[in-house]
């Protein structure tokens, strides 16, 4: 089982710190190349800039509250991201946008379906 994760291109975990401007104030994040190249598909769809999608997701963050570690955010962001695509719930047709994407019904159907899944659990 290992191997299938040990045997992948290193340079897919290999670290890279980029600067982006952020709310106007210049900053450096560091990911790996990994969450990089997936951010810029990310940010493919729907047209926009790397750097664009990474101030679009801090603003959205900030309006909801204080930012505790923002490169771990969009580390999370990747893996729903693709979980998602799994779960059938963003295309794989990278054409589609994200922003076309009816983000309330996704999130309702995840949050009734870890309802049901507790409720499974405590019977």
């Amino acid at each position: 089982m290992c191997r299938l994760f040990v045997g992948a291109d290193p340079a897919l975990w290999r670290n890279r710190t980029r600067s982006i401007r952020l709310s106007g104030v210049s900053t450096s994040i560091r990911l790996e190349d990994f969450y990089w190249t997936t951010l810029e598909e990310i940010a493919r769809r729907d047209g926009l800039s790397l750097g664009q999608l990474v101030s679009r997701l801090y603003d959205e963050l900030a309006s909801e509250g204080e930012i505790e570690n923002f490169a771990s955010f969009l580390r999370v962001c990747c893996g729903r991201y693709l979980a998602l695509q799994l779960a059938g719930e963003v295309p794989s047709n990278r054409a589609v946008p994200i922003r076309s994407l009816d983000a309330e019904r996704i999130l309702a159907r995840e949050n009734a379906a870890r309802a049901l899944v507790s409720e499974r659990e405590s019977a």
